[in-house]
């Protein structure tokens, strides 16, 4: 399995990625997460439509919370285009964040099972299990057109960068 701990840092200090960091041109490799209800959930499951996928550590941090807020807002923007909001969460505590704000925009997803989301695109931070923050964007024809692995954890994603290419 890759490894990387030049990429991204939280709170200041390196952590290791673990899995193959994706990249622009890449075709988008499937995955298997679980939705709210515990059943899975595949990206093919969304074939046909253009993908961006919000990766973030944890739903109870304001960070996290900010950028799901964020990327709900401009799903109602957005046509034929599905945003997949992806955490080793559990889906319970995903799903009562969406519940409590009114977040019905996006597809909250939870890698906590296999990390099988987090191996695939390299974002799982081997030292805490949970997954560092960034943006995918793939295309209606499965093929990525903007990663953004965010240098610093705490940080906030680019949202116009990873708009911009919708």
């Amino acid at each position: 399995m890759n490894k990387n701990n030049e990429l991204v840092t939280f709170a200041g200090n390196p952590v290791t990625l673990v899995g193959t960091q994706v990249k622009v041109g890449d075709t988008a490799p499937d995955f298997t997460v679980l939705r709210n209800d515990l059943t899975p959930a595949k990206l093919s499951d969304f074939k046909g439509k253009k993908v961006v996928i919000a990766v973030y550590p944890s739903i109870d941090t304001g960070v996290c919370q900010a950028q799901n807020r964020k990327f709900n807002e401009e799903a109602t923007k957005l046509d034929n285009t599905v945003i997949l909001s992806i955490s080793c969460d559990l889906p319970f505590a995903q799903g009562r964040f969406c519940a409590t704000e009114g977040l019905n925009n996006i597809v909250t997803l939870s890698d906590h099972k296999d990390v099988d989301f987090g191996t695939k695109y390299g974002f799982l931070v081997d030292e805490l299990r949970l997954l560092a923050r960034g943006t995918v964007v793939i295309n209606e024809e499965g093929v990525i057109t903007f990663v953004e692995y965010v240098p610093e954890i705490t940080n906030e994603p680019n949202y116009a960068a990873a708009l911009e290419v919708l």
